[in-house]
């Protein structure tokens, strides 16, 4: 039995060792080109479903290039670049581009680019091309290039490849989630080496995103709508005043706190992203600061009760309270489609907002209870024999009835 049984382990692990060494080869080194072009040295690319086989030639500081980009429609554009610059990832790259164009030829050109505008648009590198040419077929779109190596240079560069999405015969912006934004690398064409700097520079931006975000949702998402409804529904009971005021307060300044610090992150990683542009969730944040700034120091001004402008100060904290939570919700979920996590998260918040709604409803009515029955009372005690006597009933000792023991008001 124990031989049986190491005998079918054995054939188990043999088959699967097999099928994984087939399915690699068959993704890098062991490809078949339909031109039957044979590469020395190849590297599957941690991201996108990519891959770039090369042969170096030494004697002219060459590279003939075959770049693989695999589940990719009609409708998507491919690149594959190099930055001889070394300043940066984006600006400085010279592409090799390949698109299937509304004619549906494939059409293959380089494109450098100089700004975070660009829209791929042809043009010459820094270096020679001689070669350029593209296929796509089955979802795949491949590149074939020569490319003559900047004289003098080393053979280490850094690589960057994408793709996006076509506007008409026009690149769009490639999507920004974490596979697009850690698609570059370092690689050396004669050793054949190659190191992926996008995961450690991308894991790095990804946990300040994720800081950021639970900074803010905790902040502006939570902490000041509870903040809210503590002023709101416990200053209705006579015996939770002052303690209503300075929970309250206690809440709203917390939050500010660690939204200055969720605030001070999105800044920071603003200023690390260049040509990244989040125009919408921008300009609420930045709106929702100043406002809950403006609310913070509101509070030096704030007058007594009988004061004859408190009215209009409440008027103005009331207007600013509601308005910074209403943008801070809207803020929050273009965060979440920025950031892009798994939906458990956006519906984790969306479950909170319910909960937090429901509890302010219930407790919208039991105020409005309070507050009724209370007014209710204090009525009864202004007027003690107005049930009991009638009221404008036209008896005997009704209040304004002409009767002898009436009561003239």
């Amino acid at each position: 039995m124990d031989k049986f049984f190491k005998i079918v382990m054995f054939a188990f692990i043999l088959i699967i060792s097999l099928f994984t060494s087939s399915s690699y080869g068959q993704s890098c080194s062991n490809y078949r080109f339909t031109n039957n072009n044979i590469y020395s040295t190849c590297n599957s690319l941690p991201v996108l479903n990519s891959f770039l086989h090369w042969n170096y030639h030494q004697t002219n500081h060459t590279v003939d290039i075959a770049y693989r980009h695999t589940s990719i429609t009609p409708s998507n554009w491919v690149v594959w670049s190099l930055n001889p610059s070394g300043n940066g990832r984006m600006v400085g790259a010279q592409c090799l581009v390949a698109l299937q164009n509304s004619s549906g030829l494939v059409h293959a050109y380089t494109s450098p680019i100089s700004n975070y505008a660009t829209t791929l648009q042809e043009g010459p590198l820094s270096f020679r091309v001689p070669r350029i040419a593209a296929e796509f077929s089955g979802g795949q779109m491949t590149i074939y290039a020569t490319i003559e190596l900047p004289t003098g240079s080393s053979t280490s560069f850094t690589q960057v490849w994408q793709h996006g999405d076509l506007s008409g015969n026009t690149p769009s912006i490639h999507p920004r989630d974490s596979g697009h934004l850690t698609s570059f690398g370092t690689i050396d064409f004669a050793s054949g080496r190659t190191v992926d700097t996008g995961a450690a520079t991308g894991g790095s931006r990804n946990r300040k995103r994720n800081v950021h975000g639970v900074l803010n949702v905790v902040s502006w998402g939570i902490l000041m709508p509870i903040g809210a409804m503590l002023a709101r529904y416990l200053k209705v009971f006579k015996s939770a005043n002052p303690a209503w005021f300075y929970l309250h307060v206690a809440c709203q300044v917390s939050a500010y706190i660690v939204g200055v610090a969720g605030w001070g992150t999105g800044l920071k990683l603003g200023s690390d992203s260049p040509g990244i542009e989040q125009t919408t969730h921008r300009n609420i944040g930045i709106t929702m600061f100043s406002l809950a700034t403006l609310q913070v120091f509101a509070l030096l001004l704030r007058p007594k009760p009988d004061h004859k402008y408190r009215m209009y100060w409440n008027m103005y904290h009331y207007a600013i309270g509601y308005s910074v939570i209403i943008l801070s919700i809207i803020n929050i979920f273009e965060g979440l489609d920025i950031l892009d996590p798994e939906k458990k998260w956006k519906n984790a918040y969306i479950g909170v907002l319910i909960f937090l709604g429901a509890t302010a409803l219930v407790l919208e009515a039991f105020t409005w209870f309070v507050v009724l029955k209370r007014k209710n009372n204090s009525a009864s005690d202004k007027y003690p024999h107005s049930v009991a006597n009638g009221t404008n009933g036209g008896v005997a000792n009704g209040i304004n009835g002409g009767g002898a023991n009436g009561y003239d008001v």
